[in-house]
């Protein structure tokens, strides 16, 4: 029998201290046992019986009276009109109006209410309340320190570790990222692993969104910048092969292997066109190539990286990355293995006219080539244990460059957002965040992203997520603090600025050396007479 008591207590003496009294005890109910009752169970002998030594607890609820609400509306009419006056029409109200105004009565009640209205009319006046004190003064904005945030990790799901090597954000929007995963390291390569990349939603890091499923293990991938469902990637085996995302996870087309790549393709970008169809290729093999997606069975053009200008495929460079600024249609720049710059034009009719200049470059290969997206004659590359950014203008060795790390660097690129903002990777798993305005021998925020190397990042269009790729295939996405991803107070014509000055210091360099040069051939011209 369950005996339940009920306590009702008014909402107004909610939350008041407790009174308690002593007093006897009561016995509220007694239920005699009922010897019938015995005769439905059978006794037995012996009885084990476990006990728990725990306490016990009571239940209780406590529960408001309801308040139950209405919603009420009142119309506002005219009224007040006698029986015989319509107050539809003019001309009696006019004559009934008239009439009131001439009674005493109203004339004195309306002398009465003069003194207090105007009373409260000057009380309004006197004080605005809708005034907005200290419009005058600037608002000074408190500067935070830069920082970020780890967002989401996401985990490449095959047991086997495999490397993120390139990294492709959606173009509509911060929604999804595209990875490639691949084992580049010497002699590493199984041939039984697992060949799959991945799509993944950045608000869901427990399961990609879709599987890609190439037939080689892909080394770089690209979202289409016109069709955000068509993606191009790179291969192992040198192939390049396009995904459709409506027509599931196998490619819809690939090149033909003995029209593809000798060597990975390790770059694959998308060229601005009509039809937003045609992309092009870039491989350790020495050839960059350019490709139709709607046909591709052959390349629509290619080029031979000749250090020479000759065509000749066994002096060319091998080419690691690629560089393509869509408001320069016809220029390209490549970054190759031997650690030079090649600045091309695709105007050129033949391979020497295409090849415009070589930059000297850096020690190792050339890992990342990115232009400045508001400064476009300057550019920036990693190839060694430094960042350098460079100038069109000089043609014999660049205009700034950070301190030399510890750790080889493998990856960089500008803030989308911010000029004079650029991000580093490094193989110790850290990324390094510098911003030139501020500081120029150190990096601005330093972040441990990893205990593992760090092979490859993207940042985000609007500059405030960055993802990063790992060794294990994991890849953080990363939020910036707000004064990094926000444009500061004239700082386009601060970095205009500096890389003016950087670059006219850099020419009269460059004329002081070749000055000193050709004193040294005049000098050992006039040893040389005196001799004979």
């Amino acid at each position: 029998m369950e005996i339940v008591y009920v306590y009702t207590k008014k909402r107004s003496e909610f939350g008041r201290q407790c009174n308690f009294t002593d007093r006897m005890a009561e016995l509220h109910i007694n239920i005699m046992p009922d010897d019938s009752e015995s005769q439905n169970f059978i006794p037995k002998n012996p009885i084990d019986i476990g006990v728990q030594v725990s306490k016990e607890y009571s239940e209780h609820e406590v529960n408001t009276i309801r308040f139950e609400t209405e919603n009420r509306s009142i119309n506002h009419v005219e009224g007040g009109w006698p029986k015989d006056v319509n107050p539809l029409e003019p001309e009696q109200t006019i004559r009934y109006r008239k009439k009131v105004e001439k009674d005493e009565v109203y004339m004195n009640t309306v002398v009465q209410l003069g003194s207090s209205m105007e009373h409260v009319i000057k009380q309004n006046n006197a004080i605005d309340i809708y005034e907005t004190y200290f419009s005058d003064m600037n608002n000074e904005e408190v500067e935070d320190l830069p920082s970020a945030k780890t967002i989401n990790v996401f985990r490449d799901p095959n047991p086997v570790q495999r490397t993120a090597n390139h990294i492709s954000w959606y173009i509509d929007g911060p929604k999804k990222i595209a990875a490639s995963y691949c084992n580049l390291e010497f002699k590493k390569a199984r041939s039984d692993a697992c060949v799959d990349s991945y799509i993944w939603d950045v608000e869901n890091p427990n399961k990609p969104e879709l599987t890609l499923k190439p037939i080689s293990p892909l080394v770089c991938i690209e979202f289409n910048p016109k069709d955000t469902h068509v993606l191009v990637g790179g291969c192992y085996n040198g192939q390049v092969c396009i995904f459709d995302t409506r027509k599931g996870s196998q490619p819809v087309d690939i090149s033909l292997i003995e029209k593809s790549h000798r060597d990975p393709a390790y770059r694959t970008l998308w060229v601005q066109s009509k039809t937003g169809s045609e992309f092009f290729s870039s491989s350790t093999d020495g050839q960059v190539l350019w490709w139709d997606y709607r046909k591709l069975q052959d390349p629509i053009e290619t080029l031979i990286l000749d250090r020479e200008k000759k065509g000749d495929i066994k002096n060319a460079y091998g080419a690691m990355s690629l560089e393509y600024e869509s408001t320069m249609p016809t220029k390209f720049m490549v970054g190759t293995e031997q650690g030079y710059i090649i600045n091309c034009n695709r105007r050129g009719k033949s391979d020497a006219e295409k090849i415009a200049h070589i930059y000297p470059g850096h020690y190792g290969p050339v890992y990342s080539l990115q232009r400045n997206p508001f400064f476009p004659k300057n550019f920036l590359t990693v190839g060694d244990w430094t960042a350098r950014i460079w100038s069109e203008e000089i043609k014999e060795d660049c205009i700034m460059w950070t301190k030399f790390h510890m750790s080889y660097l493998s990856d960089a690129q500008w803030s989308p957002v911010r000029p004079g903002v650029f991000f580093t990777t490094k193989m110790d798993g850290t990324l390094d965040v510098w911003d030139f305005l501020f500081k120029q021998n150190d990096p601005t925020l330093n972040i441990q992203v990893c205990d593992e190397p760090l092979y490859c990042l993207r940042a985000q269009d609007q500059g405030r997520l960055i993802a990063t790729g790992s060794q294990s295939g994991t890849i953080t996405l990363l939020e910036l603090s707000d004064n990094l991803c926000t444009m500061q107070r004239n700082e386009k014509n601060l970095v205009s600025t500096m890389f003016e000055r950087e670059t006219r210091r850099e020419k009269i360099l460059e004329g002081r050396i070749r000055e000193l040069k050709l004193k040294e051939k005049e000098k050992a011209g006039t040893i040389h007479d005196e001799v004979i």
